[in-house]
């Protein structure tokens, strides 16, 4: 029986962009520009520019493009960035089964190779499909996921990075194996990252499983070579994390049912838990017109790892943009303060702000075994707003906003993306970027392309 890694590689290496669905090629197309208008928002974070600077002074030979600022740099650092760039927010896509993933994350693995290979936008959205087919086949197949386990999803993301690289680079079913190898048996990530008081390297690990798995499949194609059971075999993910796993997950119905149809996007720029909350909160305040000052008590019936992991003490007292994000009590306390919750919620000065701090403890957060039952399948979570005028409002949610069952429509999209793109480019170039990802099967040369992404 061939290993896993051989059967992923024998359908990886032989997918044709002919073999895809016209819904699923126009969704690569909306989480590219989701994703393009998070790179240009995430600029101005700390965790891009200290890594801008240390690139720029590592140097090396300039094959790929980086967002935003234009730089030239070798394929594996350029792809670090972008995969950063997209990141820096937490404002890119999410996917959740038993495992959370953002696989959007691993679309430079793509993009930097196949602007240095002059490839074309055909290919990269082949690749791009990829990505997302098995990362969030990888979010599915542990019971638990390894998030409960303690580790993080980045360590899902090193055994699909080298695929979608892998595609752009031509490997045979032999180095992508290789390949899968090669950056599998080196990412495991600790849940430390994203557990309690948050740290630059909240944003980082995922990117730099992106770069493992370009570097994976550069190595592969030289003829390096990585153990072909890294998931299935005697120490190998599988085996060393634990039982309960479902290999047929990542295998099953490949070609026929397309995972990237059931990833979501982000209406807000904050962690994905936070979502429904907030999409509850937003409902009840604009609906009874209420004002900071009319709030008395918020309450929160939300699952285990929300209550536990954005609701800790930590989360209380916000000091950084990466801990309010993944704080569930600051993002309900900036909903209420300003009725939304976008990149402009976690600036310097608005962490600030007395309004919110008043806020914050109000907010009681909550764990509900129902909401925990029904979780992954239901992102439920049940708000009631009490008032200093003693009236109480009730709301339950199912799903966010943002969900892939009530997606963003175009407009909400492309007012998503104008958000974090107009500030830092002409109407014209904007309009240039979204005419282009929109028609990214026309593109010739993605060296073309990336040259307007900057």
């Amino acid at each position: 029986m061939p290993t896993i890694s051989h059967q992923i590689s024998d359908f990886a290496v032989n997918l044709k962009y002919e073999d895809l669905p016209a819904e699923v090629i126009f969704q690569v197309k909306r989480f590219l520009l989701d994703s393009i208008g998070c790179a240009f928002g995430g600029w101005d974070t700390e965790d891009v520019q200290i890594q801008q600077a240390l690139h720029e002074k590592m140097g090396g030979t300039p094959e790929a493009t980086v967002f935003v600022g234009g730089t030239k740099l070798p394929i594996n650092h350029a792809a670090l960035m972008n995969s950063l760039l997209i990141r820096a927010l937490d404002y890119n896509d999410i996917y959740w089964e038993e495992d959370p993933s953002h696989p959007s994350d691993i679309i430079p693995a793509a993009l930097s190779p196949a602007e240095a290979l002059a490839k074309d936008g055909k290919a990269v959205i082949t690749a791009i499909v990829l990505a997302y087919e098995f990362e969030q086949r990888m979010c599915e197949f542990a019971h638990p996921g390894i998030r409960e386990r303690k580790w993080h999803h980045a360590t899902l993301t090193g055994f699909v990075s080298p695929i979608v690289a892998g595609k752009i680079f031509g490997l045979t079913v032999d180095q992508m194996v290789n390949a899968i190898g090669i950056s599998g048996s080196r990412c495991c990530t600790l849940g430390a990252v994203t557990a309690g008081k948050l740290t630059n390297m909240k944003n980082t690990v995922d990117p730099m499983a992106t770069q493992s798995g370009v570097i994976a499949a550069q190595l592969a194609l030289k003829g390096y070579s990585g153990p072909e059971h890294v998931i299935d075999g005697k120490e190998g993910l599988v085996d060393t994390f634990g039982p309960e796993f479902e290999l047929n997950l990542l295998t099953e119905n490949l070609g026929k049912d397309w995972r990237i149809l059931r990833c979501s996007m982000k209406a807000f720029a904050a962690e994905a838990l936070t979502h429904s909350p907030i999409t509850a909160v937003l409902k009840i305040t604009r609906e009874n017109r209420l004002k900071p000052q009319d709030i008395a008590e918020v309450n929160v019936k939300t699952v285990a790892r929300a209550a536990d992991i954005l609701s800790d003490p930590s989360k209380y007292k916000p000091t950084s943009k990466e801990t309010a994000d993944h704080s569930l009590p600051y993002c309900l306390a900036a909903a209420i303060v300003d009725g939304m919750v976008t990149p402009a919620q976690f600036t310097d000065a608005k962490l600030k702000d007395p309004q919110i701090w008043e806020l914050l403890p109000k907010i009681k957060v909550s764990a509900h075994a129902e909401f925990e039952e029904l979780f992954p399948r239901l992102k439920a979570t049940e708000v009631t707003v009490k008032t200093t005028g003693g009236k109480s409002h009730t709301l339950r949610v199912d799903y966010p906003k943002g969900d892939y069952r009530d997606s963003m429509s175009e407009e909400e999209l492309l007012y998503k993306f104008d958000s974090m793109v107009l500030p830092k480019v002409s109407q014209a170039r904007r309009d240039q970027m979204v005419d282009l990802i929109m028609n990214l099967e026309k593109v010739k040369n993605m060296r073309d392309f990336m040259s307007a992404m900057m």
